[in-house]
């Protein structure tokens, strides 16, 4: 039986992950990490843990242990944290012999810092690349981006810290972080008019398989509601991106379009928040995950059903008991 530990699972990757899991046709056995131990996740796995933050002292020796003793086969990691720690702790599941499902290593670096993204961009002179500044006062960037423009986190996903500026107001209470923590970008398009790319990577510059939503966010920063959705041009862009950046395994594109192209908001190189969406429409990247890491087979394009998706609040009801 293969096992398979995913982390985070208290967060809507991490079991939307067990949950694609689960409609995998595989004899698996699953377990399920988070920091908390009410975390929903748990009532999808065959066994839970309770993980230590990803930042601190003991987590190594947690995560090694936890390996060990339960003979994991594949770790999927499900939040942002662990992906960038996984990443640069390589080596040491290479002496686990234990698979993990990481990016190309250069592409979550560069993804890491949004500005080093821009500047990689800049140097392919990408059309998707969105013009952005780390300097300047209010007056010169309104007239080069336009109001509202944004001052958008360095280091963040799911629009997370993202402070739109409309006057000189809005622009002075975070101006000091202009640089080291923010940069100035212009609004692309419309918040109706964003869409979510999931490919999967062969590591070569060749996409396997991919998905394209166009979706409206939630507060939170997550997909609220989707539509599935085809473009060519969109498709010769994100086939440009990869080519480049060489993605392995699962991997996020977002972009919005300008009055002539389409404009990368950021690349996410792991499963996204939209991964449970995406299984619903026979795009189930988790089963892929176990197909190309654990038994090296060849990801090809699954057939993809139309229509549309939105997201509400669930219960998770247990009786005769007050835990998991």
């Amino acid at each position: 039986m293969t096992t398979v530990l995913v982390t985070g699972v208290g967060a809507i990757i991490g079991y939307g992950v067990l949950r694609a899991l689960r409609k995998a046709d595989k004899n698996i056995r699953l377990i399920g990490a988070d920091i908390y131990p009410d975390a929903v996740g748990q009532a999808w796995a065959d066994n839970f843990v309770v993980a230590p933050l990803t930042s601190s002292d003991n987590y190594l020796a947690w995560l090694e242990k936890t390996i060990v003793e339960n003979q994991v086969d594949l770790v999927i990691p499900g939040i942002e944290q662990d992906v960038h720690y996984f990443s640069d702790h390589r080596n040491v599941f290479s002496g686990l012999s234990v698979s993990v499902v990481l990016n190309n290593q250069r592409l979550i670096s560069l993804t890491r810092d949004k500005w080093l993204m821009h500047q990689e961009l800049a140097s392919i002179n990408s059309k998707a690349r969105i013009i952005s500044y780390l300097e300047g006062d209010f007056d010169g960037l309104s007239q080069m981006l336009g109001l509202p423009f944004i001052l958008k986190p360095r280091c963040s996903y799911a629009s997370k810290g993202l402070v739109r500026v409309h006057n000189e107001t809005d622009f002075i209470l975070s101006a000091e972080k202009l640089g080291h923590d923010l940069m100035a970008q212009p609004i692309i398009g419309s918040d109706d008019e964003e869409y979510t790319v999931a490919i999967f990577g062969d590591g070569l510059g060749h996409i396997c398989s991919s998905i394209t939503l166009q979706r409206r966010l939630a507060a939170d920063g997550s997909t609220a509601k989707a539509w599935v959705r085809q473009h060519n041009d969109l498709d010769e862009v994100v086939a440009s991106l990869c080519a480049h950046f060489k993605p392995i395994g699962p991997t996020n594109l977002q972009f919005r379009k300008d009055s002539e192209d389409w404009k990368m908001l950021e690349i996410n190189p792991r499963i996204s928040s939209s991964t449970s969406l995406r299984t619903a429409f026979g795009y189930n990247e988790a089963e892929m995950c176990l197909n190309f890491y654990l038994e090296g087979k060849k990801i090809t394009q699954p057939e993809i059903k139309n229509g549309f998706a939105a997201r509400y609040i669930e219960d998770c009801v247990i009786y005769a008991r007050d835990h998991f």
